[in-house]
């Protein structure tokens, strides 16, 4: 139950946190609008360049291998809607911490999804 725990708060956090990382070094980057191959490579060039892209990386990795540690021993019928509480990290985080603003219409589909998973955490056998 403890290593369930622990590895869903590594899927949920480092995951999320990561997608946030990533966030912020793509908008120093800013928006590409370009998809030619040689711009693209330019974009990549940049972003392997800022701190912020290897810590989202290295994040979105362990938050991954987490996921695929829990699903070698927990029911896919409770690891993906648990994992959906990264929606209510990933609003928290965008809003502190990359001052983004959120809707009390986007909060409150962020809660029912969280009421959500309380039922199938507390439904689950």
């Amino acid at each position: 139950m403890v290593r369930e725990v622990i590895l869903f708060i590594l899927v949920i956090c480092a995951g999320t946190a990561g997608e946030l990382c990533i966030s912020r070094a793509m908008k120093q980057i800013g928006e590409v609008t370009n998809f030619h191959p040689a711009t693209l490579l330019s974009v990549f060039r940049r972003s392997v360049q800022i701190k912020w892209f290897w810590l989202g990386l290295s994040l979105m990795a362990t938050g991954f291998f987490s996921l695929l540690w829990v699903l070698s021993f927990a029911n896919v019928s409770l690891v993906v809607p648990v994992s959906a509480l990264s929606y209510a990290v990933g609003a928290f985080g965008g809003k502190v911490f990359l001052r983004e603003r959120v809707t009390r219409e986007r909060w409150m589909g962020i809660l029912l999804v969280s009421f959500g998973v309380i039922l199938v955490l507390v439904g689950r056998s």
